[in-house]
């Protein structure tokens, strides 16, 4: 029997999957963006709860620290000054 990581019942997951397969490419890229755009919402949100003080360039700069890394989060806080002069 194979291992399941999922908490979806089997024969509900073989639907899902199913489904999956099916679905244009156009269908799968809109789930894709759609669950893209939930993480980076609720990433801000959390982001904000922890830091209520944080700017929103500051929030930004966070939001690509924890997502893309360090390097890029500092790159794009000198794009920002640099663009703010």
């Amino acid at each position: 029997m194979p291992i399941q990581f999922s908490d979806t019942r089997p024969e509900v997951e073989a639907i899902q999957i199913s489904l999956l397969r099916q679905a244009s490419v156009a269908k799968k890229i809109s789930v894709l963006r759609s669950l893209s755009m939930t993480i980076l919402q609720l990433s801000r949100r959390a982001i904000m709860r922890a830091n209520p003080g944080l700017t929103e360039h500051e929030m930004e700069c966070k939001l690509l620290e924890y997502h893309y890394g360090e390097e890029l989060a500092e790159r794009f806080a000198t794009y920002l000054e640099k663009t703010a002069q």
